[in-house]
């Protein structure tokens, strides 16, 4: 009789017969995954929800500017930022949109004063719109976004990968075919898409808007590296921003050290960065109290009593940019003030914002780029380095 055969079952690893996605299908399901834990928060819903808002505010702000170059009083406006009035009723972005037309360089906006048949004021027009635009959104998307986005991702990005450490979820993670580069971008991913609903959608959404009540669809032509320059801002303050919140993310398995690591050092490098540039603020005013005490330069004395009789007394007294000076911190988001900030190499906030004035065109000076782009260069590259040692290390121990 012979002896039955038992069959013998594999109960390990088999490999697997089938098709594979590829590693951008996992990317994918990582973010995905991480998008919709997220998104179970009620704050960030509140956070993303309140990140529109602010549009709402330069919305006006845009159709402000359109009807007035559609009616033709650009000059106008000119006349209105010398006498230091506002535009329109629109408040403080009203003085933006007027300070701009009477600033040096603009006085190509008296050509603009008619736009109809016979003026030939629309190659004007076009250049003072693309710069209103251009410092409108600079100012959106340095002024609220910017601010919103980092409290944002202080809220997300803590626990995105201490939350896995702490439930050791690499043992399932590495086990399976995902890598470290598929593992990292899968979180940066999710980042990102918050900074695009954040701050490119709502500044796209402003430029589609301007388009929208302007006189013509060609304005979309004439301004068409505008929405490539939002999108180039938008990586800009992504990257730095999103490796530095992963690398403090990967150095705990507590999310709250994370969480305070983030915050306490956009709060610590905005006093360094506020410290220093008050202190030089003040050295100024000393200076120039000195050279006042010392004898005033009455040399352009008659050219500029010659200027006052030409144009006349300003209407109300007030000198022209009140308000500006008055909100010191909006003027020079919108690029109107062009001091030379030394000190924001020390600060990511104020390196961003030198970053995007660049990109969209309006800061142009290497001595002014080159500091803040070299620090943010640096936050990059450290912060990437940290996140690639650190995000296997339990599974190397």
């Amino acid at each position: 009789m012979e002896n039955p055969t038992m069959p013998l079952h594999d109960v390990g690893y088999r490999p697997w017969q089938g098709v594979r996605t590829g590693p951008a299908s996992t990317v994918a399901v990582i973010a995905t995954t991480g998008i919709r834990l997220a998104w179970t928060s009620r704050w960030l819903r509140r956070a993303v929800f309140f990140a529109w808002s602010p549009a709402l505010l330069f919305a006006g702000s845009f159709f402000a500017f359109e009807q007035a170059a559609d009616e033709g009083r650009l000059g106008a406006l000119r006349n209105t930022a010398r006498s230091g009035g506002d535009l329109d009723g629109v408040g403080i972005l009203g003085s933006i949109l007027a300070e701009t037309l009477g600033k040096p360089g603009q006085g190509s906006v008296e050509q603009a004063g008619g736009t109809g048949p016979g003026h030939g004021g629309a190659n004007a027009v076009d250049q003072t719109r693309r710069t209103v635009w251009s410092r409108l959104l600079l100012a959106f998307m340095r002024v609220p976004q910017a601010v919103l986005l980092a409290v944002v991702i202080g809220l997300v990005a803590p626990s995105l990968i201490s939350r896995d450490l702490r439930a050791k979820a690499w043992l399932i993670y590495f086990t399976r075919p995902v890598g470290k580069l598929e593992y990292i971008l899968g979180k940066m991913l999710i980042l990102g898409l918050l900074v695009a609903t954040i701050t490119m959608l709502p500044a796209l959404a402003l430029w589609l808007m301007g388009v929208g009540v302007s006189p013509s669809i060609w304005v979309a032509v004439t301004t068409w590296d505008l929405p490539v320059r939002i999108i180039v801002a938008s990586l800009a303050l992504a990257v730095p921003m999103v490796l530095m919140s992963l690398a403090y993310s990967s150095v705990t398995a507590e999310s709250r050290i994370a969480s305070f690591a983030w915050f306490a050092t956009w709060a610590a490098c905005w006093i360094a960065h506020t410290t220093l540039s008050t202190a030089d603020l003040m050295r100024a005013d000393d200076s120039s109290g000195v050279a006042v005490a010392a004898g005033v330069d009455f040399s352009d004395f008659d050219s500029r009593m010659d200027e006052f009789l030409e144009q006349g007394p300003r209407r109300g007294g007030r000198p022209p940019g009140r308000n500006l000076r008055q909100f010191r911190w909006l003027s020079k988001a919108a690029g109107l003030d062009t001091t030379i900030d030394r000190w924001a190499w020390l600060s990511p906030y104020h390196s961003l914002g030198v970053i995007q004035s660049w990109i969209f065109g309006i800061e142009t000076r290497w001595q002014a780029v080159f500091p803040p782009l070299l620090s943010l260069t640096l936050v990059s590259v450290v912060s990437a380095v940290v996140l690639w040692w650190r995000v296997d290390a339990p599974a190397r121990a």
